[in-house]
């Protein structure tokens, strides 16, 4: 079990409802300063969204939330990651996604055992301000080739147009935010990106 090549990071449940039913292999729900209570109920509720179209959930940050549902997946920052309760998460069965900038941070993730490494930001985003350049296609050539077998999911600025460059590069999965919250339609974004991907 790991990331399908194409998953989109969502901030709430309500666009689970929206996107998931198109086909989406893998989600990520990325939920930002709301109560535990809030959190807690959401992530029950994209749990049940998401089994029922045989779709993994990935929950970024609240790790004991998504141990408490039991998500499939979890997925942490460098700084989430330094307070996590590492023994909990792998005894709960769920995964670990682990957010990768620099050499330092590869090493950490790898130390940690990570299920799947994220690299980012592989192009400039608009999603948010980042203190990390641009890594380029050639860090992703060169994460992978450190990490082997483990998947290698790129982040950040990722398009149908750069997909295809990114997977050769040796990418196994393309994690997208902003080419599809922004599009006017972003269930027709979704289809293309699922048909752009179909034989991946």
């Amino acid at each position: 079990m790991q990331p399908s090549v194409f998953y989109p990071i969502v901030p709430d449940v309500g666009w689970l409802s929206r996107i998931v039913p198109l086909g989406v292999g893998t989600v990520q729900l990325r939920i930002k300063d709301q109560p535990l209570d809030v959190v807690a109920a959401a992530i029950a509720q994209a749990l049940e969204i998401t089994r029922r179209s045989s779709c993994q959930l990935i929950v970024n940050d609240y790790w004991q939330q998504a141990i408490d549902a039991g998500a499939d997946y979890i997925h942490l920052g460098q700084e989430d990651l330094a307070i996590a309760d590492l023994k909990a998460i792998r005894a709960s069965g769920a995964r670990l996604g682990i957010s990768t900038h620099d050499a330092q941070e590869l090493d950490i993730a790898l130390a940690a055992g990570a299920d799947y490494v994220a690299l980012g930001p592989v192009y400039a985003t608009r999603l948010k301000v980042m203190r990390w350049e641009p890594q380029g296609l050639d860090r992703v050539r060169q994460w992978k080739k450190t990490i082997g077998k483990i998947p290698l999911v790129a982040i950040g600025g990722m398009t149908p147009a750069r997909a295809p460059g990114v997977l050769a590069a040796g990418a196994d999965s393309l994690a997208v935010i902003t080419d599809v919250m922004t599009d006017p339609q972003p269930e027709a974004r979704i289809r293309t990106w699922l048909r752009d991907l179909a034989d991946r």
